[in-house]
């Protein structure tokens, strides 16, 4: 507190107070009580004897309460009450009475012309809370936490993001990756940012990403934008996220970054047109998602128990029946989407039937299984029908699936695979074939198991 920002209530609290406490001799509200002639004791030796942020604030608030027994105890702190994390542990108390000040907030908004709601948190804090702006940092008394916060807001706002430093009664213009960059620090050092206009900004977050998104569907936006449906973009999806695991597969980091990107835009480009019918909005989707996530993993937020990643996803089947009402197997087997590609599909339903009973799971049932259905497909074949060679085909593809799943393999990626290396062992076949002035389509038999195993080293190198 300021020599002239004491209300009255506090002054005569003070004055009647049988002991003064203030948490460190090092503040602005110790030197007011110097100026006033009134006696008190420090709590600095508090902080020696305190490992971290929240050792200190609990030992301040235990020595406050042994200090106070059987007397009229003022602990006055800098700035506003609710700014001191050791007397916010103080106001639950019955016995204690809270007389607010100005706050250090109120006073570096106030200095750098803030003229709306703003965001006040403490330097210490500020890891711990969602930071949005205009915002005012206060506490910001050394070198080294001045870095923290910098790095702490220049990956949220922008390292050239405009902010302004206070420290010693004077104001300076600075970027913030300045921040840790000045000359003075101490209690009353502060760091205002303001709002930062959508077009200037240079880091954005989902709210930012959910406003570009609304001016692009605005009835001033883009045309193609706007006359987009849920049928119209419906195979974008799969698109972008056919992308996104080929970005996976790549191993480019900033790949994955852009493509999945993308698949976001697509959800939220849904849950948008979805708003707009009065239907849902994006509030609706994150909450279902967040409900979603917390009810099935009862293993981590209830009172169920998960040995390693197969009892977690146990639990997780579980919840999730209960969830959708799905009360048998069949319910769940029916349950998986039509629209998955059909080797992915054949797998997800191996994997749900083996749940409910069915007993091909394991490697040998399996491969008995799918040696009897290769024998039908043979048979059909020899009988030339062709609705039968087509049905036993399947079923033999199937058993694939069920053989896969009884491995430990994920058939749509290894059949992926496989696929990429047929075209690496092709091309190379061609290569070789070509390089001696040979056709492709008229090599012998045995021209053809030479050149084929060569184009297989080669491509296998490679």
């Amino acid at each position: 507190m300021e020599k002239n920002d004491w209300t009255e209530r506090a002054r005569e609290a003070v004055l009647r107070a049988d002991e003064v406490l203030v948490r460190t001799a090092h503040t602005r509200s110790s030197e007011t009580l110097k100026e006033a002639g009134i006696a008190f004791s420090s709590l600095d030796f508090v902080y020696e004897k305190s490992r971290n942020f929240d050792t200190l604030k609990r030992n301040l608030a235990a020595e406050v309460v042994r200090r106070a027994e059987g007397k009229d105890l003022v602990y006055c702190v800098d700035g506003g009450v609710c700014e001191d994390a050791s007397a916010k542990l103080l106001f639950g108390r019955k016995d204690v009475t809270v007389i607010e000040g100005v706050t250090k907030g109120a006073y570096a908004a106030a200095a750098a012309g803030l003229s709306c709601a703003f965001q006040s948190v403490s330097a210490y804090e500020a890891a711990d809370r969602k930071l949005s702006l205009p915002l005012v940092i206060y506490d910001l008394d050394s070198r080294d936490l001045a870095g923290d916060v910098k790095l702490l807001l220049c990956d949220k706002f922008g390292d050239e993001a405009p902010a302004l430093f206070l420290s010693g009664g004077k104001s300076k213009k600075i970027a913030l990756y300045e921040a840790d960059r000045q000359d003075t620090y101490d209690s009353a050092t502060a760091l205002v940012v303001d709002e930062i206009p959508l077009l200037e900004k240079k880091r954005f977050d989902f709210e930012d990403f959910v406003a570009v998104m609304r001016r692009l569907r605005a009835p001033d936006g883009c045309p193609w934008d706007r006359v987009q449906t849920h049928e119209s973009i419906r195979l974008n999806g799969v698109e972008e996220m056919y992308e996104l695991v080929d970005a996976i597969d790549s191993g480019d980091p900033d790949k994955m970054c852009e493509e999945a990107g993308d698949v976001l835009m697509q959800a939220v480009f849904h849950a948008l047109m979805e708003e707009e019918k009065g239907n849902f909005n994006l509030t609706d989707m994150v909450s279902g998602l967040c409900e979603k996530l917390i009810t099935r993993h009862t293993h981590v937020f209830g009172q169920d128990k998960a040995a390693g990643a197969d009892g977690a996803l146990s639990v997780w089947d579980k919840n999730k029946m209960t969830e959708k009402h799905q009360e048998t197997f069949s319910d769940l087997v029916n349950d998986v989407p039509l629209c998955f590609p059909a080797l992915l599909r054949a797998q997800k339903i191996c994997k749900r039937t083996e749940k409910g009973g069915w007993k091909f799971a394991d490697f040998d049932g399996a491969a008995k299984k799918l040696a009897k259905e290769i024998a039908e497909l043979k048979e059909a074949y020899l009988h030339g029908n062709g609705e039968e060679i087509a049905a036993a085909l399947g079923d033999a593809l199937f058993c694939m699936a069920w053989l896969g799943r009884a491995a430990g393999a994920e058939c749509e990626q290894a059949l992926a695979d496989a696929t990429k290396r047929m075209q690496k062992r092709y091309t190379a076949f061609e290569a070789a074939v070509r390089a001696d002035g040979k056709d492709v389509s008229a090599l012998t038999d045995e021209e053809f198991a030479r050149y084929y195993r060569m184009g297989k080293q080669n491509a296998d190198r490679a």
